[in-house]
């Protein structure tokens, strides 16, 4: 049998979202770490569902995509439902300024008050796969 590992994770900022837009507060202490990232034109934003962090909601395995019964049934790990076994949503967002430890973001697929755990710079070569396919579903928008 397979040991199971816990893991600690740690917020290093949060989500505000308002009408004027999204921004990303890093806590200070963690301020050093955006050091350099004002090269970069996007950033990979991972963050934690924290309104669905209950057990229930972490047992959901199988979702009808965007909430649509007409969608077929399917994993969780091939959806982005917020309703998973551990909680992390991933956006990438373009920034569109750095000020001390708030990035502006031009937009984020988070609620306000959702917590940060962590940021990496987006990079065109590594994060982008020319020759991908997606279901069908996926190419439907708006259902």
């Amino acid at each position: 049998m397979t040991q199971v590992n816990y893991f600690q994770i740690f917020p290093l900022g949060v989500i505000r979202k308002g009408h004027s837009g999204a921004t990303i507060e890093v806590y200070e202490k963690y301020g050093d770490a955006l050091l350099g990232l004002d090269q970069f034109s996007h950033i990979i934003v991972c963050s934690w569902f924290h309104k669905n962090d209950t057990p229930h909601e972490r047992k959901v395995l199988q979702v009808h995509p965007r909430g649509n019964r007409k969608n077929p049934l399917t994993g969780v790990f091939a959806t982005r439902s917020p309703l998973r076994p551990n909680l992390i949503s991933i956006s990438v967002c373009k920034i569109l300024s750095i000020h001390r430890n708030t990035i502006s973001v031009d937009k984020i697929d988070a609620i306000d008050g959702t917590p940060v755990i962590d940021i990496k710079p987006y990079i065109p070569r590594i994060d982008s796969i020319s020759d991908s396919k997606i279901p069908e579903w996926v190419k439907k928008r708006g259902q």
